[in-house]
C-alpha cells in the first residue's frame, strides 16, 4: 500500500495576512502606522477583516512589511488546485 503526503491546509484571511507579515517585522500596529501614513485605527480594522484592504493600500502595506502585495491579498491562494481551473 503507497502512502500519499497529506497535505495541511490552513485557511488564512487578508487581515490574518497583515497582522502575521506585521509581527514577523517585529513591528506594532503604531509603527506600521507611522512607516505608511495609514492611521492604526484603519490597520487594526484591516487585520479584524472590517475594513477591505484595497489594492493601494496593499501596496503601501506591502512597501512597509518588505513583501509582495499578493501576499497580502491572497494570502489562501492554491497554485495547484487554480491552476487545473
Amino acid at each position: 500500500m503507497k502512502m500519499q503526503k497529506s497535505r495541511q491546509r490552513v485557511s488564512v484571511s487578508v487581515g490574518d495576512s497583515v497582522r502575521i507579515m506585521r509581527e514577523l517585522q517585529e513591528l506594532s500596529q503604531n509603527q506600521l502606522a507611522e512607516l505608511t501614513g495609514i492611521p492604526q485605527s484603519t490597520i487594526s480594522a484591516i487585520e479584524r477583516d472590517r475594513v477591505n484592504l484595497g489594492v493601494e493600500r496593499a501596496k503601501i502595506l506591502a512597501r512597509a512589511l518588505r513583501c509582495h502585495p499578493a501576499v497580502l491579498v491572497f494570502p489562501s491562494w492554491d497554485i495547484d488546485r487554480e491552476s487545473a481551473a
